[in-house]
């Protein structure tokens, strides 16, 4: 098979690294991938905004399937057009994709099927959503409506942030169109999950629950990120509640989501807050999480490319479970100076070849480019080291000695990466 994976972060070079494992595939291209998926498969720069340049590169190449990493093309119906002439694509179509680009599409979807989830209002107009405002008593989140990049979400502690937040989201329009509608959120305390399962609109096929930690700094502190690192699987979910998240969220929302005539093929992503003994749900994403996916694939023994083919095909039912390696899976990220904000780049990255001979070891590239056999760093997070181990201890020691190796000037990483798993109760 020929592959083409459209996305350039951590999460596309993972998967271009899975599929080159498959025997059913006989080459890669990448577009435009990154510095270390150079290394793989083959780079192309393209707008990933000019479908019909997609459509007709993939035609060129004889492509047999295409794999979707990031939100945006699948928003913009990157899925209907592909599907329309004849080229197999893995992701939803468009009115699947809003599920991740609506929060109120999102949240609508919940409270009508009873899908758990936190209690919420939702406003298009600045003046009613001000006089809500003046009724409630934080904390609670405010959310812009549409797709911000991992930015639109705001855990209010003091009632006069949120003002503020409010008039730069609709009448400043901070992420334009994206932030003129809001939602308002009853706050959730607990713990944070993410659950990952591949679709073809009927079945579904879990992928292991994983954690992610999006604030920049150790104790979660400091703004929030794309996602500073992850590990799977996570020790303190039980099979009793990986069951009611199977059957209360995974499968009832592809059964409202089809009651709504959208057959929704690809990878359905809940971003979960564990409370009280119950999952609800904070988010829904379109695709494979960021870091998430590094950590999971890595620890992945099935092949992936039956999965994927599966899901586009609608037989995903005659694949009963995936096969996993032994052990547990950790990805530290590792960022420019200035991320989130504003990221230096261009700075030479070095000790990589130090890696190369752990086969329990893996470095994704996220934000990278290769120049002359040498790698710099092009963007806010570069690198996702991910190791594996047979215990938490182990995995969290093996991944921290890797990124000691590892240097370019204004590194900056989380030292807290998977403790949560050594103190967390088990729910």
């Amino acid at each position: 098979m020929k592959i083409l994976v459209i996305g350039s972060g951590g999460r596309e070079h993972a998967l271009v690294w899975k599929l080159s494992q498959s025997r059913e595939v006989s080459q890669i291209w990448a577009v435009p991938g990154n510095g270390g998926i150079s290394d793989l498969a083959q780079c192309v720069e393209m707008d990933l905004s000019d479908i019909a340049g997609l459509i007709e590169f993939s035609r060129t190449k004889k492509i047999d399937l295409v794999v979707v990493g990031p939100e945006n093309p699948l928003a913009n119906g990157i899925v209907d057009a592909f599907k329309e002439r004849g080229i197999p694509i893995f992701g939803p179509r468009r009115k699947g994709a809003l599920i991740e680009a609506s929060k109120i599409f999102a949240k609508e979807l919940m409270r009508k099927n009873g899908i758990p989830t936190a209690d919420f209002e939702t406003f298009a107009d600045y003046d009613k959503a001000q006089a809500y405002l003046d009724k409630l008593q934080a904390p609670f989140v405010l959310k812009a409506d549409g797709l911000c990049a991992g930015k639109g979400v705001y855990v209010i502690k003091e009632k006069a942030e949120a003002e503020g937040v409010l008039k730069k989201l609709m009448v400043e329009g901070l992420y334009g169109e994206a932030g003129r509608n809001v939602v308002f959120e009853k706050f959730l305390s607990g713990i944070e999950a993410s659950y990952l399962a591949f679709t073809d609109g009927t079945s579904i096929l879990p992928m292991l629950p994983a954690q992610d930690h999006k604030p920049l700094l150790d104790g979660d502190k400091g703004p929030n990120t794309g996602g500073m690192g992850a590990y799977t699987p996570i020790p303190f979910i039980s099979k009793e509640l990986e069951q009611e998240i199977r059957e209360s969220i995974m499968l009832r929302t592809i059964k409202a989501l089809a009651a709504n005539g959208v057959t929704y093929e690809g990878v359905l992503y809940g971003g979960l807050m564990l409370s009280d003994g119950h999952p609800y749900v904070i988010e829904f994403n379109a695709r494979l999480g960021d870091p998430e996916t590094q950590p999971i694939l890595f620890k992945m023994k099935s092949d992936i490319t039956p999965i994927l083919t599966a899901c586009v095909e609608g037989r995903l039912g005659s694949l009963t479970q995936i096969e996993w390696k032994e052990g547990v899976s950790i990805c530290v990220v590792i960022a420019s100076k200035g991320y989130p904000e504003k990221p230096e780049k261009g700075r030479l990255i070095k000790g990589l070849d130090r890696l190369k001979e752990d086969d329990n070891i893996m470095v994704f590239h996220a934000g990278t480019k290769k120049v002359d056999g040498q790698y710099y760093t092009s963007g806010g997070r570069v690198l996702c080291v991910t190791a594996l181990d047979k215990t938490h201890e182990e995995a969290m020691d093996r991944v921290y000695e890797a990124v000691s190796k590892i240097e370019f000037e204004g590194m900056q990483f989380r030292s807290d990466i998977g403790k949560k798993a050594l103190f967390m109760p088990y729910l």
